[in-house]
């Protein structure tokens, strides 16, 4: 009789410490990780790893699937890049708590902030839940792919408790905080990781009104951080724009010490403030070293916008010459833009334009597929058109008439100055640092950024391997360091005791797509979806549920209340 439900045989073991990998077998048993080594026993299946490398499921505590959730099995795209556990509710949106007139303006800030299509949400959400913790128990009765597991988000916590007066952002009272800490505090208790919000510029509801939570008062974050601790469990998410980052981080700092818990802090090189990163580590390590625990959540390439016809925003679609082909589909506008009379209006009201970032044709470059996440300044569109003679509206015009109009143009926005991603190998690199960021279930119609784990491994882990930064470094830092920052401690290493969750990967082979739109959101609403190649076998709670990049149907994924910690294996 097989002694164990799987064996993984004779791979490269990177087993998520970041130590050196080495071959070895993976025994599996009742979900839990029993040996690793030399294995003798046999499994009622085995996987033949000879070649490939073994690694953890990998952790993204950065995404907003809150809605997604509610309504699908499958956590997708982050499912096709080795995730095996999904943390949400970041960023301070989310879906709950919620009073029933609320409903609207919970879509509407999450539609704004996320990119999430309204009409999707409007068909997609059932609302069978009030409180954070109904929330949770509605989560827990669907299975999925993935593991998830959830954050109190600020924004319908602040509107729960105080109505039209959270949306005007005004202060909040001594009451309105002791309200907010109470409900926080409920929602780590009944299983949330931690609490989540937001004061960034970029953050508006559809309408462009900021955020709820934008310049909340030092009293109510700490208020709301100090119920945390008293919980003992919990950690805190933020993102700013720190315009002011001394009397931001000084208030950070009152949230760790009043509280004694993680927290965690968004960073990415911007352009208009390329050396802000640096400052933030730099307050961040002090943070450290006086024993408070705080990490930067990084991203693993620049953050960029995709653009093309098949797209919601492409250089053209604000001009009156395009708008007037109207609801065309897209084989008929293609048809239509090869109309010459078309083509010069519509160029002709391009160069007269103001620049924005979907024309700054100095930062546009096509996405071919595999994509190219570090292009070369020399490729962008305005320097192909000046060697080829002509203007970068008309290379614009005949690109994205191209593959029937599937032609995407990439942007790099954030983490790409200089041309490069040279910042973005010192963040990685960085003690404090974790991987995060990727977004996954969020800005479906611009950005496509789940694929983050991918580049870590093709880009930093194979490619671009430099001093501090490498496939075992991070293997550990995307499985078993991002969840250890948000108390997922059963998780992310490949020991004994540990949840038997498992990437069997091809790396020669690892590259990310091209991404792609498909209209399978609620209400036929549409989304970019990303594949990769060289994901053999993902394995969730010793189930495999990808093979070769194809669902294999398993759903062991559940929600993950609270944290977690290793188990003694069971007997075999």
């Amino acid at each position: 009789m097989p002694e164990f439900d799987l064996v993984v045989r004779g791979g490269q073991v990177v087993d998520g410490s970041g130590g050196q990998r080495r071959t070895a077998d993976v025994a599996v048993h009742d979900g839990t990780i029993v040996e690793v080594g030399r294995v003798d026993g046999g499994g009622r299946r085995e996987i033949d790893a000879d070649g490939a490398v073994v690694a953890p499921g990998f952790v993204d505590i950065h995404t907003h699937y809150d809605g997604q959730a509610s309504w699908s099995s499958s956590l997708a795209p982050s499912v096709w890049h080795g995730v095996t556990t999904v943390v949400m509710g970041n960023c301070g949106v989310g879906f709950a708590p919620v009073r029933p007139s609320d409903h609207e303006r919970l879509i509407d800030l999450m539609e704004g902030v996320e990119d999430i299509p309204g009409t999707a949400l409007h068909a997609g959400l059932q609302w069978d839940w009030d409180s954070f913790p109904s929330y949770l128990d509605a989560l827990s009765r669907r299975a999925y792919d993935v593991d998830i597991a959830a954050q109190v988000p600020h924004a319908p916590l602040r509107l729960h408790v105080m109505g039209e007066r959270a949306a005007r952002r005004e202060e909040a009272s001594a009451h309105d905080v002791a309200e907010m800490a109470r409900l926080a505090a409920e929602g780590v208790r009944a299983g949330a990781l931690g609490f989540s919000t937001s004061s960034t510029l970029n953050h508006r509801t559809r309408q462009g009104e900021l955020t709820p939570t934008y310049a909340a008062a030092g009293d109510e974050l700490v208020g709301i951080a100090s119920a945390l601790g008293e919980t003992g469990t919990g950690v805190l998410q933020l993102i700013s724009d720190f315009d002011d980052p001394e009397a931001e981080f000084a208030i950070l700092r009152q949230m760790m010490v009043a509280s004694r818990r993680p927290l965690s802090v968004s960073l990415l090189q911007n352009p208009a403030r390329p050396d802000l990163w640096r400052n933030l580590l730099t307050r961040m390590e002090a943070a450290d070293s006086d024993g408070l625990t705080v990490r930067a959540q990084v991203a693993a390439r620049a953050v960029g916008v995709l653009y093309g016809l098949s797209c919601r925003l492409h250089p053209f679609a604000a001009l009156p010459s395009f708008q007037a082909l109207g609801d065309l589909s897209l084989a008929e506008k293609v048809v239509r833009m090869a109309d010459h009379s078309l083509r010069d209006r519509v160029l002709a009201e391009a160069a007269a334009a103001p620049r924005g970032m979907a024309n700054q044709y100095d930062q546009l470059f096509e996405m071919g597929d595999p994509p190219d996440y570090e292009p070369e300044p020399s490729t962008s569109l305005a320097q192909r058109a000046a060697r080829s003679g002509s203007s970068p509206e008309a290379l614009t015009w005949d690109l994205l008439q191209r593959d029937g109009g599937a032609t995407l143009l990439y942007a790099p926005v954030m983490n790409y100055v200089g041309g490069n991603l040279d910042a973005v190998g010192e963040m990685l690199a960085h003690r404090l640092s974790i991987p995060g960021l990727s977004d996954g279930g969020a800005h479906v119609g611009v950005i496509c950024d789940a694929s983050f784990p991918t580049t870590l491994l093709s880009l930093w882990g194979r490619d671009r391997s430099r001093e501090g930064v490498g496939l075992e470094h991070v293997v550990a830092r995307q499985a078993r360091a991002t969840a250890q920052a948000v108390g997922l401690n059963d998780r992310g290493l490949l020991s004994p005791g540990y949840r038997a969750d498992l990437n069997v990967i091809d790396l020669p082979n690892v590259q990310v797509r091209r991404p792609f739109l498909v209209a399978d959101l609620p209400a036929g609403a549409s989304r970019f979806e990303q594949r990769a190649d060289g994901y053999l076998h993902t394995i969730v709670g010793g189930v495999e549920t990808y093979a070769g990049g194809r669902a294999t149907g398993a759903l062991p994924g559940r929600l993950v209340r609270g944290p977690q910690r290793p188990q003694a294996p069971s007997p075999v």
